[in-house]
């Protein structure tokens, strides 16, 4: 899980950077979209920006700003690859994981997902740019890694908290081994007998005590008066 969050930290860093220029990014998509005569129809996919920067993309600060937006959806499709394998999941963080898988999907329709607040990228492009051209194309990310967030909070919280309380209560409710009772008398019935051999002991070297003695003699009484 470590790993999971640190990825998805090193992505939202590059995201940063990519946002910083995302007037770059809409007038790289402007020129391409010249070039290949294609100003009618909105920017609806991944493939399409993929398309324009193989094809149409002339100008190394366009190249550059496409690469970028295909390299961080390219690291969202890995993670959520990863993310399959660190945690089996539930109902919901399956359907959270299959909601990013769909919307990185090289030919899935961005034109009806906006990112908002406290995301800014649709409000940065004008009306007609944000309804008929990019508004699906800049909110496509912040969405991502929203909903991967979201993922991760409630792994932590639901899924790996349970299983890390499981070996606790195990070992709280599993009860202490008493030893036989046999164990105990055998113990007590071992004092007694040496607490008895020391008074025997005892009560021998007193017998001795009193017999070796010297006897005292008789008073001395004159002969006759006996």
């Amino acid at each position: 899980m470590n790993e999971v969050v640190e990825t998805l930290r090193i992505i939202e860093q590059n995201y940063k950077l990519f946002r910083q220029q995302q007037f770059t990014f809409v007038r790289a998509l402007e020129h391409t979209r010249e070039e290949a005569h294609d100003l009618i129809r909105p920017v609806s996919s991944i493939v399409q920006v993929q398309c324009y920067k193989d094809h149409h993309c002339f100008n190394s600060t366009d190249r550059r700003i496409l690469n970028m937006f295909i390299s961080i959806c390219n690291d969202l499709r890995s993670l959520c690859q990863k993310l399959e394998t660190v945690h089996p999941g539930d109902s919901v963080t399956n359907a959270l994981l299959e909601k990013c898988k769909v919307l990185l999907n090289d030919s899935n329709d961005l034109t009806a997902i906006r990112a908002t607040y406290p995301h800014g990228v649709v409000n940065y492009l004008s009306l007609d740019e944000a309804r008929n051209r990019y508004g699906g194309v800049v909110s496509l990310i912040p969405i991502v890694i929203d909903t991967l967030k979201e993922w991760i909070t409630y792994t932590k919280r639901h899924l790996l908290h349970t299983v890390s309380r499981g070996p606790a209560i195990s070992k709280k409710e599993t009860p202490i081994s008493q030893p036989p009772p046999s164990v105990h008398f055998a113990a007590r019935t071992s004092i007694s007998n040496k607490h008895t051999v020391q008074l025997q002991e005892k009560d021998f070297q007193k017998y001795l005590y009193e017999n070796q003695r010297p006897k005292q003699k008789a008073p001395w009484r004159p002969p006759g008066k006996h």
